[in-house]
């Protein structure tokens, strides 16, 4: 870009994630990498609750998802059933992992993909409009899985939910 105001603001932001960390977001400043997972969980479920009454459906819709990957993925870091270094690419590989080790039936896992596939890629790249119901149905499915997963942990008490 030509326009020096946004190659500014590039370095800028290139800039923050080099420096020592200050004024963390409250409640992720912890060791455990299955817990930094957990909390992101937590803490996009709070946000989608909040976005929700605003309007933001499409952020909503959004942040169910990644809510639901984060809880997956640690409980799969909790479970020894990946390690906190292990980057799974694939949205539908994640559900299956989680189906791998019984977090959910294979059905489940399937169908989560499949929601994800039809749906997110649909209100995220606006081929389709997002709805109040959608919105307020992805925040209650997290939720629950939320729950659910964290419920069957040993480490439920670390859940900000």
């Amino acid at each position: 870009m030509e326009n020096s105001d946004v190659t500014d603001a590039l370095d800028e932001a290139g800039r923050s994630f080099e420096r020592s960390p200050e004024n963390v977001e409250e409640g992720l400043d912890v060791e455990e990498a299955e817990l930094v997972q957990l909390r992101r969980a937590c803490r996009l479920l709070a946000a989608a609750s909040r976005l929700l009454d605003d309007g933001y459906y499409t952020v909503v819709i959004e942040s169910s998802f990644v809510a639901i990957e984060r809880t997956i993925q640690f409980r799969l870091v909790h479970d020894g059933a990946m390690s906190a270094s292990e980057v799974i690419r694939s949205h539908r590989r994640l559900y299956q992992r989680g189906a791998e080790i019984g977090l959910y039936g294979d059905a489940f896992g399937e169908r989560l993909a499949e929601l994800w596939n039809q749906n997110r890629t649909k209100t995220y790249y606006r081929l389709g409009i997002a709805t109040e119901a959608q919105a307020e149905s992805m925040r209650e499915l997290a939720t629950q899985i939320h729950a659910d997963l964290v419920g069957a942990s040993r480490v439920k008490h670390e859940c900000l939910c």
